[in-house]
């Protein structure tokens, strides 16, 4: 068991942490310019986040089901999940792009976002949107690969779309002079490039597969019902999650230039952590799901306890390097003498979080594998309610109290979960 976690886990590590380190690097090109060109990244990354993480169903659901179909050895489902999952991708690509102008004008609202720096995150936001068919749709390849038991495509995926865009992002500042319209233009030409990887990648290993497709089976009523309602559970869940981390930027906003630019240096921590740890839970998901389907509740229980340790394990580590390393790390993210003296006091938060939030990961991966869609929905949005009075609570700490808030966010949504599985186990729904 520990080699099928491992043999998942490390491919999704790689994989996961080259993910924030796109966006550190991003955060790098503009920390060389100005604390607004910061901000202005910062906020426009987070509204895509927002956008796209709501959208996470169409990984995640796709993964669960996936995993389910194949401990069960059934490639009709297996073929048929990615059939719907596509379908989806299409109808809410072409949402997003018809209605991009009141999604783009209600978010700069939300976020706060005035003047020099408006423009700004205006420009970024309208560029990158074109990209939305591709992300969403490497989404559901992803997702689908995981639910395989196969976590090299993705790791192949990831890394590949990243040389490219982080390539492109210094290519465009640097040698072009861009700023924030050359990230965006980074990004959506890495991901095309990765969406017709992931095509390629899929008949090369798959193709024999097409063979059990039938176009009725998609749309076959009881089984899209199926895949509606797990993933409209996950839509809702997600929602909570991204409408906390929206909240966390708004507020940053609020406080003025320098909080904002602090803040979204501090995150980049919290992206490092949560994507590593998230190759455990990614492999929960996946051999949660597989012993699910094939009705092994003692390797089930078994996968769910050792994914924990390995995480933990991973989530000490991290603990330790911010703690130790914490103000080296600063100054890859930016040169900025005083941006860098306004982060240092909210450093030792940096070292709670890993320990203290990767119970909530795991669990997320778990209940995915399980396609225990409506108790993450349940416990998610409990954990919004107590992140929004927390918030309230604290108001009296400035920046401080956001981060604690934020961390208490991390913690109840772990300890839901915990509750949860204890009353109900494997039959959580």
């Amino acid at each position: 068991m520990n080699k099928e976690i491992l043999r998942l886990a490390i491919p999704n590590i790689i994989s996961n942490i080259s993910v924030p380190l796109l966006s550190s690097v991003d955060t790098a090109l503009m920390g060389r310019l100005s604390e607004l060109h910061i901000g202005a990244v910062g906020i426009g990354s987070m509204i895509f986040n927002f956008i796209y993480w709501n959208f996470g169903f169409l990984r995640m659901g796709t993964t669960g089901m996936t995993a389910q179909a194949y401990g069960a050895k059934d490639e009709g489902a297996v073929t048929h999940t990615l059939g719907r999952a596509l379908v989806a991708v299409l109808a809410v690509a072409g949402g997003l792009l018809l209605l991009q102008w009141p999604f783009g004008q209600a978010s700069f609202f939300l976020m706060n976002t005035t003047g020099e720096q408006a423009a700004l995150v205006a420009r970024y936001f309208y560029i990158r949107i074109w990209a939305a068919p591709a992300t969403l749709g490497l989404y559901a390849f992803m997702g689908w690969f995981f639910g395989m038991q196969n976590a090299i495509y993705p790791l192949i995926l990831t890394v590949v779309i990243n040389v490219i865009n982080i390539l492109l992002s210094f290519y465009f500042v640097q040698y072009l002079g861009m700023d924030v319209d050359g990230v965006a233009y980074g990004t959506i030409i890495a991901q095309y490039c990765g969406l017709a990887l992931a095509i390629v990648l899929f008949y090369y290993r798959y193709g024999y597969l097409l063979e059990h497709f039938r176009r009725a089976a998609i749309l076959q009523w009881d089984k899209l019902s199926k895949f509606l309602s797990i993933n409209a559970d996950i839509f809702l869940r997600t929602l909570a999650l991204t409408g906390a981390f929206a909240f966390f930027y708004s507020r940053s906003s609020a406080e003025g230039g320098m909080v904002l630019a602090v803040n979204t240096i501090l995150l980049q921590f919290l992206n490092w952590m949560s994507y590593g740890v998230d190759g455990f839970a990614f492999a929960s998901e996946s051999l949660v799901g597989k012993y699910k389907g094939a009705a092994d509740d003692e390797r089930t229980n078994r996968a769910i306890r050792l994914s924990f340790a390995w995480g933990m394990g991973l989530a000490l580590l991290f603990s330790l390097s911010y703690w130790f390393f914490g103000t080296e790390l600063l100054r890859v993210f930016t040169n900025q003498k005083d941006v860098l003296a306004a982060a240092r006091p909210f450093l030792f938060w940096m070292a709670l979080f890993p320990v203290f939030g990767t119970p909530c990961y795991i669990w997320d991966g778990v209940f995915i594998g399980l396609t225990a869609s409506r108790a993450m929905r349940n416990s998610m949005i409990l954990a919004f309610v107590i992140f929004i009075a927390g918030y309230f609570a604290t108001l009296s700490l400035g920046n401080n109290g956001l981060w604690l808030t934020l961390l208490l966010f991390l913690l109840a949504r772990g300890a839901i979960q915990h509750w949860m599985y204890l009353r109900r186990g494997l039959a959580l729904e």
